[in-house]
Order: C-alpha cells, then structure tokens, then sequence
C-alpha cells in the first residue's frame, strides 16, 4: 500500500515539474524604425506610401512573432504602439496572438505588461529627441517636447519602455532600429540584442536594408536573445522616479506648474516625482494626451 502511495506521488511529481516552462513576450511595435522608413510620407494615414509600409511593419512584427514561436513562445502579446495604434494589419497574425490597439491606455506603447511576461521586445524604435542621430529621431512627441529624462538622464522610448517593463520584472532583450537607436537603448538598458535594419544619414535619410533582409536579420536577433534570456536582467529604476519633461513652449509649463506635486525648473522644463515608474507613467500619459477636445 505505502509502494503505491509513494509512486503515485512520485508520478504526480514528474507530471508537475516536467513539464516545460511556458515562455510568455510582449512585442512593442513602432514605426519609425521600420526598414526604409525615412519621413513623414511613410508614417500616417493619408501619406502616399503609408499603405505599404504598414503592411512592412506588419512583415517585422511577423518575423519577431514567428521566431518567438520557434524559441518556444506560447503566449504572446503585441502592442501596436505608433501614430494611431491602428498601424497592424491584424488579419494576418496567427490567431493565438493577442494585439492592443488605439489610445489611451494605461502604461501607453507597454499596455498589458505584466510580471507574468519572460521577455520584451521592441521592434521598429527610434532614438530620442536629444541624439545628434537617428532618423525620425524624437521622445514622444517630435512637434512638443525637448527632453525626457528619468532620474536625471535623458532617456530613449525604448529606456522609457524598458523601465516599464523592469517595474514588473521583465528583462527587454532585443531591439530592432537604426544604429543610433540600438546604441542609445544600449547605453542605458544594457547589452540586449540589436536588430540594425538601417543607418541614419540624417533626420530624414537613411541607408536602409530590404523589408525581406531586415525581417530575416529580426528573426535572427530575436532567436538569438531568446537562446540566452538568463543573460538578461531587468532595467531598474531607482524610486522615488523623478521625471522631467522639456516643452519647446512656455505656455504647458507654466499651468502645468499650477499642478501639486509638479515643480517648473526653467522656462521649458517641469519636474515631477513619482513614488515608482507606474506612477510616472500615468503622469506623462496625462500629460502628453489630455485636451478639452477629447471626446467619446
């Protein structure tokens, strides 16, 4: 009797503990990063080559998903996180796929993350506002803001995202852009995968790979962080966060100074404190969003 106790046990042990992990990703997806994108003329509805090239910004988050999949991904959530957020032609996503669209949400191109998730990716980034290089290079809002900065350095999306991410315990392993992207996220997060699809000539040029090539080199990258995810930590912040935010206008700085809790530190730029990056990011999404126009 007590034989078959013990193998019972012994069965239901092995049953437990045998079976593989799941590996769950978050996809971050942007635009300006995408091969070939170099203007406007790409990035929003009504530009002459919007249409083809969201659908090659579909083809990257394709490739990153399918080599998730590869590496053993079972869950796997996609964040349309450009322009609109309407960018992804979802039809063509396997159907286990999840995809966030459109605006607002909480935690803004990181919406759904979770501590639950093994690994980020970011596909299609672009530098930030402060980088001498990088096509399309901007911090949130290219036509408002001047700097981002969380605990005194200037910080990329893709840092910005990346703490995000480190809040729950989520390492980002592996970023696809041009090289003033990858270096910049580098610089900050650590020494993730790179996918360099192109280099920037200037804020408007670049010399691009193919959409084939860079869909292949995605792939690769994403295969690449995935066979070593021990290798990856997450990006921390130290709390309390503080967060400033330079406006190329005086107006937004002086009412949002009016705010409790929110301190003008020059002509351009507010400072606020926040307990942690959750915190902070509900402040920037209130900040970079919110207008009396807003409407059902």
């Amino acid at each position: 009797m007590r034989t078959s106790v013990v193998l019972s046990l012994l069965l239901i042990f092995n049953l437990v503990f045998s079976q593989p992990k799941k590996l769950k990703v978050y996809i971050s997806v942007d635009m300006e990063g995408i091969a070939g994108v170099v203007s406007g003329d790409q990035l929003g509805p009504g530009a002459f080559e919007y249409e083809r090239f969201r659908q090659f910004m579909t083809k990257e988050a394709l490739a990153a998903v399918a080599a998730a999949k590869e590496s053993g991904a079972s869950e796997i959530l996609v964040s349309d996180s450009h322009g609109n957020g309407e960018n992804l032609l979802i039809d063509q996503f396997p159907k286990d796929v999840r995809i966030i669209r459109s605006w607002p949400r909480r935690l803004g191109m990181m919406a759904g993350i979770d501590a639950t998730f093994d690994a980020a990716i970011f596909i299609g980034y672009h530098s930030s506002t402060n980088n001498l290089q990088g096509v399309r290079a901007h911090t949130f809002s290219s036509a408002r803001l001047t700097r981002v900065a969380l605990n005194g350095n200037n910080v990329t999306e893709g840092a910005w995202n990346a703490a995000i991410a480190g809040h729950f315990g989520v390492p980002v392993i592996m970023v696809s852009g041009d090289e003033a992207t990858i270096g910049e996220v580098r610089e900050l997060v650590g020494n993730i995968e790179g996918a360099e699809v192109k280099k920037s000539l200037s804020f408007h040029s670049a010399n691009t790979m193919t959409p084939e090539a860079a869909q292949e080199l995605i792939g690769q990258k994403v295969k690449s962080a995935l066979s070593r995810l021990k290798d990856f930590k997450p990006f921390g912040i130290k709390t309390p966060v503080s967060f400033e935010l330079g406006f190329k206008h005086y107006r937004p700085v002086e009412v949002l100074a009016y705010l409790k809790g929110v301190e003008r530190i020059d002509s351009h730029t507010i400072r606020f404190v926040g307990k942690d990056m959750l915190e902070v990011a509900d402040f920037e999404l209130f900040v970079t969003t919110y207008s009396f126009s807003l409407e059902p």
